[in-house]
C-alpha cells in the first residue's frame, strides 16, 4: 500500500441479517480490520429476501476509497445482479470486482487482507483461496 487507501468490501446476500452478520464477523476476526470499509447489501429495500441492485450500488459507493471494491456474494441471483451492474458500466465505482469466493470464509480473508493495505488483486486472491480451506 503506497497511498494509504484501503480496498472496500461489499457483502451481498439474499438476507440483510446474513450480510450484516458476516460483515460483523469478518471485521471482528480481522482485529485491526475495523478500519476496512465493509458494507452489507442484503435483501430487498422492503426488508424481504432477495437482492437489490440499488442496495448493492449504494453499498459499493459507501466503501469506495479509490483502491477498488471487492464484492462477494452468496447465491445465484446475487451473482447475476452484480454482473448486471458491472455490465452497466456506470452503476458501480471504478475498480469494482465480483470475487469468486466462499461467502463467509472469503469475506474474512478479504477483510484481513485489505486491513494490511493490500491491493485489490491481493484481496481477491486471498478471498478466492478460501475455497481451499479444509475443515477435516
Amino acid at each position: 500500500m503506497s497511498d494509504g487507501k484501503l480496498v472496500g468490501i461489499v457483502l451481498v446476500s439474499h438476507s440483510a441479517d446474513v450480510a450484516e452478520s458476516v460483515a460483523e464477523l469478518a471485521k471482528g476476526l480481522a482485529g485491526g480490520g475495523t478500519q476496512v470499509p465493509v458494507a452489507p447489501a442484503g435483501g430487498t429495500e422492503g426488508g424481504g429476501f432477495g437482492t437489490s441492485a440499488e442496495l448493492i450500488a449504494a453499498a459499493a459507493a459507501s466503501v469506495d476509497r479509490g483502491a477498488g471494491v471487492a464484492v462477494l456474494t452468496d447465491l445465484g441471483s446475487a451473482v447475476l445482479t452484480v454482473k448486471a451492474l458491472l455490465a452497466e458500466g456506470d452503476e458501480l465505482p471504478r475498480g469494482t470486482r465480483l470475487v469468486d469466493a466462499p461467502f463467509v470464509e472469503g469475506a474474512v480473508a478479504a477483510v484481513v487482507t485489505a486491513a494490511t493495505g493490500a491491493d485489490l488483486a491481493a484481496v481477491e486472491a486471498a478471498a478466492a483461496e478460501a475455497y481451499t480451506y479444509r475443515k477435516v
